[in-house]
């Protein structure tokens, strides 16, 4: 027998669509009035800090220290650096302010630093000169490179620098100073004198060289009229050489016009008013 029952709803399955969620972050128009009202704030901050840092008398120049200078005065690297005093020190070009520096001859290197308040710190290495070279009538300070630094005058007087002849380039005018000076040359005279910077007994005793022949340099010491020829290499060993055979030399050639000793244990020997050359063995 069919019993009919009556449909209970609380059984019925809702049919309910699900809510679709919202992406992103709802911001009212307040939250974004208060936000623009933020920004503005902060730029006006900013630009009020930038503007005080920008006129602040901490930061604008007043003082230039100088250090690590010894030839070049105090007085003659400021006047390089002309312009500098009052200007910002956030706003300085260190770069374009060192090139100023470097375009001093006695300048080697040199290096700029902010130091708070008001002060731009210099620290300057300069170019050393190691021989006097002289092109035409003129006497010039030569450095380990082989450039000219400036005109040997009084001031450079205390320098014990030994003469350097042959230096020019052959049929250029010697007034033209460092543009005259022939570039192999110079290397020569530089290699020969760095060389004796280990052996000071030797550098001291070097009272001048001729380097008109780019390979074969001459050497004359102090107290002693001889030629010394020693080549484009050994330059020590071969000054050393002369020094420890000259009294047996002299014993046998009083009056030596020139030594030459690039022939390993031969060396020859060329008396005063003599066309002749006398060998000698070195050993």
């Amino acid at each position: 027998m069919a019993v009919s029952a009556p449909n209970d709803k609380r059984f019925r399955r809702a049919r309910v669509t699900p809510a679709r969620k919202r992406r992103g972050l709802s911001i009212s128009r307040k939250h974004l009035a208060y936000a623009a009202a933020a920004t503005v704030a902060l730029a006006f901050v900013i630009q009020q800090s930038a503007m005080y840092l920008l006129s602040s008398d901490a930061l604008v120049v007043s003082r230039i220290t100088v250090s690590g200078n010894v030839r070049i005065s105090r007085g003659e690297i400021v006047s390089l650096l002309d312009g500098l005093q009052g200007r910002n020190m956030l706003l300085l070009d260190l770069d374009g302010w060192r090139a100023k520096l470097l375009a001093s001859p006695w300048v080697a290197e040199a290096a700029l630093r902010r130091v708070l308040p008001g002060t731009v710190d210099v620290l300057i290495a300069e170019r050393q000169p190691i021989g006097i070279g002289r092109l035409g009538d003129v006497l010039y300070l030569i450095d380990e490179q082989g450039g000219v630094i400036d005109e040997f005058g009084p001031n450079h007087a205390e320098l014990d620098l030994p003469v350097i002849d042959g230096l020019g380039s052959p049929g250029v005018d010697p007034r033209l100073g460092s543009e005259a000076v022939d570039q192999g040359r110079a290397l020569l005279a530089t290699r020969l004198l760095s060389s004796l910077q280990s052996r000071p007994d030797l550098a001291g005793r070097v009272s001048q060289v001729d380097v008109s022949d780019i390979r074969d340099a001459v050497v004359i010491l102090k107290d002693d009229t001889t030629q010394i020829r020693v080549g484009d290499d050994q330059f020590a060993e071969r000054l050393q050489s002369y020094i420890d055979l000259a009294p047996a030399l002299r014993e046998r050639v009083p009056q030596i016009d020139y030594v030459d000793l690039r022939f390993g244990e031969r060396v020859y020997v060329r008396p005063q008013g003599s066309g002749s050359q006398k060998p000698s063995n070195g050993g």
